[in-house]
């Protein structure tokens, strides 16, 4: 059965994936595509609804991102968003222009409750605002249905056509209705029945898994995080013995982590799989050797991960298909998919090497976001420890430490990255912080120890709090905590005189260093 989709059309708006995040909340799969995708392929996928996003650009601009205005007429409802609004606008004859007072943050707009956009949206309603150009002239057949005191065409509609467009981000949580807004849209206007869930992916994803990989043999690539974890259990469910997981300790874990994944999935743990570690800490190094720009890295590490499994693979014998732990954020912030710049390259996603030794990669969590990927392993039954664990990187320590690494850059970052995860729950705030991790900087300073001069490395602090990853607030540590965990790190990390918290957020910073 083909599922029902809305699509998320990328004008290199800063929070496409959000609303295609948002829109899944509702119960309604989303993906993103770029403004520069066919036509065509468009209309194939027979979507529901189609948004457009914000962008950088004025549309009036020559060279601005644009669509064929033929879109309009395909009788699928349409959402314009910030700059998606104005295009649709200027597309259908309406006039943009230099706003005379920019709005940014939040702003109190008034919308007509009388629309499908806003039922059951309080009449005065604070929404988030982030423009300089705006609507002077709204195109033919349409009419506002919002305003506020500085953009009289804060929202407007066409219902003949069922398009829609709106100043405002609802996508963001700043916007306090915004996620009501985007229900409204996908069910009274684009008459979505939400059929996306967890239970019914992961029953469909085992069923079309058994039909592709028949016979043949599968080699899942573990690292014993949360993606990797959740895509082994469901190639186990789906084709057993047929599944080999290969771990690679590539030297890069948190401390204690190779054997920590070993007792979970190897022989004496709970899933019965065909588990094989390979320790290749010193290759890994080796190529690492002198390398210091991050997408290097990631790309070393990433195709070194390939050819690893390559070699366990013809040990084992003939194997058709890799398995990976890909997610959508992944396949997004890679360049894949939407518009938006190339943020970092996932070693599963950019970091693939051109040649890969193997008939076909299964990625079944590609279409995911993170918090999608938690509840497809508890549908699994994997245990709430597995399923909740922290977050961690591909790449691993590889992108937590600034420049080049080294088996002794290494272990500080372990040793300091232990302490602070085991103050952060001594403290109990393990459950409240949604990522949290030490990172070595570059950086070294003059100190003093024990009466003598040191010349030492900083070690970053970092702890975000997020619903979905893709924006990050710094977390607000108690300063005890911080001051204990400085005192420790200090004391029983070598080579480590100075401890920084990093109090950015996502954006403007990642969160991650590289």
């Amino acid at each position: 059965m083909k599922r029902e989709t809305v699509v998320v059309l990328d004008f290199g708006g800063q929070y496409n994936q959000l609303i295609a995040r948002r829109v899944r909340e509702c119960g309604v799969y989303c993906e993103i595509h770029s403004y520069k995708t066919d036509f065509e392929k468009i209309k194939a996928l027979n979507p529901k609804g189609i948004i457009f996003t914000g962008g950088p650009n004025s549309c009036y601009e020559p060279g601005a991102p644009t669509y064929t205005p033929e879109i309009f007429r395909i009788g699928v409802p349409i959402l314009g968003i910030c700059y998606g609004s104005q295009l649709m606008m200027h597309l259908l004859g309406g006039k943009i222009g230099r706003a005379p007072v920019r709005e940014y943050g939040k702003i109190e707009v008034t919308v007509d409750r009388n629309s499908r956009l806003f039922t059951d949206v309080s009449e005065k309603t604070i929404c988030w605002m982030s423009h300089n150009d705006y609507v002077e002239e709204m195109a033919p057949g349409f009419t506002a249905i919002a305003h506020s005191d500085n953009c009289p065409y804060a929202a407007m509609e066409n219902k003949e056509l069922n398009l829609y467009a709106t100043q405002f981000h609802p996508e963001v949580l700043h916007t306090q209705e915004g996620q009501k807004m985007l229900s409204n849209f996908v069910y009274h206007v684009c008459g979505c029945a939400g059929d996306w869930r967890m239970d019914s992916f992961v029953e469909q994803s085992i069923a079309s898994i058994r039909e592709k990989v028949g016979d043949g043999k599968v080699l899942c690539a573990l690292s014993g995080g949360v993606d990797s974890s959740v895509a082994a259990v469901l190639l186990s469910k789906a084709v057993g013995e047929q599944l080999t997981c290969v771990f690679v300790d590539h030297g890069l874990l948190r401390k204690n982590e190779g054997d920590e994944v070993e007792a979970v999935f190897g022989p004496d743990g709970p899933y019965k799989l065909n588990f094989i570690r390979v320790n290749a800490q010193e290759r890994f190094y080796s190529r690492l050797a002198g390398v210091t720009e991050p997408e290097r890295k990631r790309k070393i590490i990433g195709e070194e991960f390939i050819r690893v499994f390559e070699e366990e693979a013809k040990k084992i014998g003939a194997v058709d298909f890799l398995v990976q732990g890909t997610i959508y954020p992944d396949v997004v912030e890679s360049g894949v998919g939407g518009e938006s710049t190339v943020i970092k390259s996932h070693h599963n996603v950019g970091g693939l090497p051109d040649y890969v030794d193997f008939k076909e990669i299964i990625e079944p969590l590609r279409d995911l976001f993170k918090d999608e990927v938690r509840k497809a392993g508890l549908e699994l039954g994997i245990p709430d420890y597995l399923v909740y664990r922290q977050p961690f990187p591909g790449p691993g320590l590889g992108i937590r430490i600034i420049g080049d690494v080294t088996a002794e850059k290494v272990k500080m970052v372990q040793d300091a990255d232990a302490i602070w995860r085991e103050e952060i729950a001594n403290a109990g705030l393990d459950k409240t912080i949604s990522q949290y991790f030490a990172a070595l900087t570059n950086m070294r300073s003059v100190g003093v120890m024990g009466d003598e001069r040191t010349y030492d490395y900083a070690i970053a602090l970092s702890a975000v709090t997020t619903t979905d990853f893709m924006t990050a607030e710094s977390a607000q540590i108690p300063w005890d905590v911080l001051e204990k965990t400085t005192s420790r790190i200090v004391n029983e990390v070598k080579h480590i005189n100075r401890v920084f918290y990093d109090c950015t957020g996502k954006p403007p910073a990642t969160i991650e260093f590289e």
